[in-house]
């Protein structure tokens, strides 16, 4: 193999074209390991841990871009090359005049657009938040795609903002929507009336997706970080959009999405939504709870998409019609050994969700981002597990799975071998910034994996039919491949709990839809009287 490398000093590209211009590298045939990358020391330590050793690496730094490929030639590493260089540098529509270098500056391109009311920050964590400032002081709301925020700055940024009258939207929010404009990863949706507050970003966009798919649409996507609704930041973000919405006379309701919040942050964000219904998805919650009044509380996306519907006096949606009998089916053809399930996703939610569906149906699931630290890796022997291919141990040195599938399909073929697994779940993530056409490296793996006898593969594709990689034909794709579709990310994973179990009608069952714990009932309760005020 060759190892070709080209340092480019003093060009700064952020986090989101970097991306773009590793898948470009790795779409080159004949390359075995790329990556654009700045040539900070954690990026320099993964190269040489890639066999890379040139001495360019010592000069690097953190503003300085680095291109290496690892190739079957010298010819195929400068086509590749030339490829990223392509995707990097080429300016991106709408950036400025023909001939027009980007803008270097916020205050040169604020100069260029001063209509500008949102800035995208995606540099290394240590220059986020200083950045973001920037934006605060020139009057725009911020989306902190930049992850390695300190909870300080966080709470610094969001506090600020706050008496500002602006969001700040992240740290780590890869995902938002306002007035029907897409930002980092999101999925073209159809103008409606409902909007979604997520501290989840693809449980952002399978909740929008769901929305538009089932005819009610969607107003605006706002994106909080995951942190913010926990006991530390206090909820900063989610009650100043929650508010600025219910004075929003574009939206009638609100559908807030997050994995368990803490409980006294969760009565002050339905606290702010006084005067509109909320639906709160709140996955995995345990059990029982009394909503407020106007707030519907679910355990599942699912659940919170389909409450969100009625809400709107929207036709419920069928998500289940015919797929006990397809379960059927394919389980008529599973050894008696086959009985485990594995799921390999890209979207961090949605694995979580589905460690949720799976453990309620099938008692302990393993995963490197368990419900339980007992539940971590590695899995015992015969142990169901729910893999989140997007955290850093799995993307160190390579792109996102939503945007290269290769490490997903090395996975894919592991556990499509292993004769005692019954159920592979995906999810595949459409919409802006994933692959172009994911079904096209996927799919043929899965034909091949279920044409030798493996396991069965069930796919659930988050997208709409206006994204440009087009729902219905990555959908055909799959089931032309011989994988079972789904029509939510929930019920993905109660289909591979059926087959597992063999048991058909599990399938089909209410994925714990309108539930939530006893305990946050009663101490949002408290938490009312004792401040004297109702709850909505």
């Amino acid at each position: 193999m060759i190892h070709a490398l080209k340092l480019y000093p003093e060009t700064y590209v952020d986090s989101i074209v970097q991306l773009s211009g590793t898948r470009a590298l790795f779409a080159v045939d004949g390359v075995d390991w790329a990556s654009a990358a700045m040539a900070t020391p954690a990026n320099v330590e993964t190269l040489r841990g890639e066999g890379f050793d040139d001495p360019a690496l010592t000069t690097g730094g953190a503003n300085d871009l680095v291109i290496a490929v690892r190739a079957v030639s010298h010819e195929v590493a400068d086509a590749a090359r030339e490829a990223g260089e392509k995707a990097i540098f080429a300016a991106p529509a709408g950036s400025g005049a023909v001939g027009q270098l980007p803008a270097r500056t916020l205050d040169e391109a604020l100069r260029r657009q001063p209509a500008t009311s949102v800035a995208i920050v995606s540099v290394p964590g240590d220059y986020a938040a200083l950045e973001a400032h920037k934006a605060l002081s020139a009057g725009l709301h911020v989306l902190l795609f930049s992850d390695n925020v300190s909870v300080e700055d966080e709470l610094v940024l969001k506090d600020r903002a706050r008496d500002l009258g602006l969001l700040v939207m992240g740290p780590g929010a890869g995902t938002a929507m306002l007035g029907q404009t897409c930002l980092g990863f999101a999925n073209v949706v159809r103008p409606g009336r409902v909007a979604v507050v997520a501290a989840a970003g693809t449980g952002a966009q399978e909740a929008a997706a769901l929305l538009d798919r089932w005819g009610v649409g969607v107003a605006h996507v706002i994106g909080l970080g995951g942190r913010d609704l926990s006991a530390r930041v206090g909820g900063r973000m989610a009650i100043a959009a929650v508010r600025a919405l219910v004075a929003d006379e574009a939206t009638d309701a609100i559908l807030l999405v997050s994995k368990p919040p803490d409980a006294e942050v969760a009565r002050e964000v339905v606290a702010a939504a006084t005067g509109k219904p909320l639906v709160a998805a709140l996955i995995g919650v345990q059990d029982d709870v009394k909503a407020p009044p106007d707030v519907t509380v679910t355990r599942t996306l699912e659940a919170g998409a389909v409450s969100a519907v009625r809400l709107m006096g929207g036709r419920e949606p069928d998500v289940s019609h015919g797929l006990a009998e397809k379960v059927r089916a394919a389980a008529a053809d599973l050894p008696g050994r086959r009985t485990l399930v594995r799921g390999l996703f890209s979207g961090g939610t949605l694995c979580y969700e589905s460690l949720v569906v799976l453990a309620d149906v099938l008692g302990d699931v393993y995963s490197n981002t368990p419900l339980r630290p007992e539940l971590g890796l590695p899995a015992p022997e015969q142990a169901h597990t729910c893999l989140d291919l997007g955290e850093e141990e799995y993307t160190k040195g390579r792109p996102h799975p939503m945007i290269d599938p290769q490490a997903r399909i090395e996975l894919l073929r592991e556990q499509g071998a292993d004769p005692t697994v019954a159920a592979i779940v995906l999810d595949v993530v459409l919409g802006h910034g994933a692959h172009p056409d994911p079904a096209a490296e996927l799919a043929p793996v899965c034909a091949e994996i279920i044409a030798a006898g493996g396991p069965c593969i069930v796919v659930y594709v988050l997208g709409t039919d206006q994204d440009p990689q087009g729902l219905d034909r990555q959908r055909e794709a799959f089931r032309r491949a011989g994988c079972l579709v789904t029509e939510t990310a929930a019920r993905a994973s109660l289909a591979a709990a059926a087959l597992a179990r063999r048991e058909p009608a599990l399938a089909e069952k209410a994925p714990m839809s309108e539930l939530a714990s006893e305990s946050l009932s009663r101490r949002l309760g408290e938490a009312s009287a004792e401040r004297g005020e109702g709850v909505r």
